[in-house]
């Protein structure tokens, strides 16, 4: 089962896609980060066709060229590394850092908006940045990798 759905929260797209859903647990791709989603309740699975229009973001275009081939390089050096990861769900305001760059523990490498208020991420540990795995705009749960410094 695969399909693919395009929405708009609040002024910023969302490329979604359900890969497979068990029972009440879906695995879904929200604009390339995995996820798995509890539904209350499951449902039934109906095979439908779905046309998916791609929308290219004028403004993230540029941007996201380059942090869009980073994910397959942090997938293979996981545990290359530390994780600086999401303290709460929120949205990516701002992206302050890029792979190559030399940060001193505390520095903000991410700005998170979650519940109306900015939130600087900081590095938990000096080091060079080894992976940047989100982009501004973009949506990640509590928990989620953002960047890995070694």
């Amino acid at each position: 089962m695969e399909n693919k759905y395009q929405y708009k929260v609040k002024g910023v797209d969302y490329d979604v896609e359900i890969e497979e859903i068990e029972g009440n647990v879906a695995r879904v791709t929200v604009n390339g980060i995995p996820f798995e989603v509890e539904m209350k309740e499951p449902i039934k699975a109906q095979p439908q066709a779905h046309k998916v229009q791609r929308v290219d973001r004028p403004a993230a275009a540029p941007a996201a060229a380059a942090p869009a081939a980073a994910p397959s390089k942090p997938a293979q050096a996981a545990g290359a590394g530390r994780k600086v990861v999401a303290p709460l769900p929120g949205t990516i305001s701002e992206v302050k850092v890029k792979v190559g760059d030399v940060v001193k523990e505390g520095e903000t490498v991410i700005v998170l908006e979650a519940m109306k208020m900015q939130n600087n991420i900081g590095a938990e540990c000096s080091g060079t940045i080894t992976s940047v795995l989100v982009n501004q705009g973009e949506t990640v749960m509590e928990g989620a990798t953002l960047v890995t410094i070694e």
